[in-house]
Order: C-alpha cells, then sequence, then structure tokens
C-alpha cells in the first residue's frame, strides 16, 4: 500500500511539472535576430551603395509575450564620376533604435500568430549638408512564426498600420516637420503585393 501510493506520489508530482513546464511557454528564454544588408549599383557614372546592420534581442517575460529592443546603423553614398574624376554627391549616416513588445497565439502544431507594437526611432545626418533628421514612428505588425527547433523558428510580418513624424534640421534655414500615416499595407492598384512584408529567422537561446 505505501508503495503504491509513493508511486502515485511521484507520478502525480511528474504530472503537475510537466503541466508547469507547458504552461510556462517560452518564458524566460532569450532570442536573437535583425537586419543585415548591403547594396551597390553603378552605371559607369554614378555608383551608390548603402548597407544595414541591425541586431535586435528580446526575452520573452511570460509564456507568449515577449520584448525586444533593435539597435543599428543605416549608411548610404552615392559617388559620381566625370572625366575621370570621383566626386561625393551624397552621403548619409543613420543610427536606429527600436523597443518593441510581441503577443503570440498558437494556431495549430508549431505554427503562431504574432502581433507587434513598435517604436522605431531615427537619428540622420547629411555629410554632405550637415543635415539632420530624426524621426519617430509607432509600427503594428501582425506576423506568423514557425518553429524549426528549440533553438530556430522562422517568421515573417508586414507593416499593418504606421504613423511617423519626421523633423529636418537643415545647417542653413529653419526646421520643418512632416507627418506622414499608413494604414493600407496592401497594393490595390499596383503589384497587389503586401507592403513591408519581412522575412527572416530567429535563434532562441
Amino acid at each position: 500500500m505505501k508503495k503504491l501510493l509513493l508511486l502515485a506520489g511521484i507520478a502525480l508530482f511528474s504530472l503537475t511539472s510537466n503541466a508547469q513546464e507547458e504552461n510556462k511557454g517560452l518564458e524566460g528564454t532569450w532570442w536573437a535576430a535583425g537586419q543585415l544588408s548591403f547594396g551597390s549599383n553603378d552605371n559607369g557614372t554614378v555608383k551608390t551603395t548603402s548597407n544595414a546592420i541591425i541586431p535586435v534581442v528580446g526575452y520573452f517575460v511570460a509564456p507568449t509575450t515577449t520584448i525586444g529592443l533593435g539597435v543599428g546603423v543605416i549608411n548610404g553614398k552615392e559617388e559620381t564620376t566625370l572625366a575621370g574624376t570621383t566626386t561625393t554627391t551624397g552621403e548619409t549616416s543613420a543610427f536606429i533604435i527600436q523597443p518593441l513588445v510581441r503577443k503570440y497565439w498558437g494556431i495549430g502544431g508549431k505554427f503562431f500568430l504574432f502581433g507587434q507594437a513598435s517604436l522605431p526611432m531615427t537619428f540622420g545626418k547629411d555629410k554632405i549638408s550637415d543635415d539632420k533628421t530624426t524621426s519617430i514612428g509607432v509600427d503594428l505588425a501582425p506576423g506568423f512564426d514557425f518553429i524549426v527547433n528549440k533553438w530556430m523558428t522562422v517568421e515573417t510580418s508586414f507593416s499593418l498600420v504606421n504613423f511617423t513624424t519626421s523633423t529636418i534640421d537643415p545647417n542653413v534655414g529653419d526646421k520643418t516637420t512632416n507627418v506622414s500615416f499608413n494604414a493600407n499595407p496592401f497594393d490595390l492598384t499596383g503589384s497587389r503585393s503586401v507592403g513591408g512584408l519581412r522575412v527572416g529567422v530567429k535563434f532562441l537561446f
């Protein structure tokens, strides 16, 4: 009888531990993602180059809720060659910081739907004119996430609604502020593509 009670107690403890582990989900898990891109175009007269390095790190504060922070830089340069002489006609650099929060919902198996809210902030400078640009926005993006294994997922998302305010502070002249709002992510009259579609991988650790 004592052995039966002991076995029952062990089984109950095991089931409780497994249930707690399942309910825990990804809580306490760190993840890393980001953007890395390089581009170049040269038509013989004008050469443009660009690069972006924006790593993103996040942490699951609850079983299906994560917060993250992206910090990086975007650079661009334009060079014009005339009569064998190359001149830099444009050069920009921008520092980006983007906090975000994301909520997940299981839709079957290893597939998850998520909603993300982010606050992208960009601080740029034109190295030729010395003009400065500051942009602050709010972006709402739905997406899908597929868990490949215990350390990697593949995700895709697109911007559903975004609001951005940009202030240009020129080296000469007065400041100007522009406000933009977009709540139509679909190109219904052109290519009929989804606006701002993003595909990438996320590493869990």
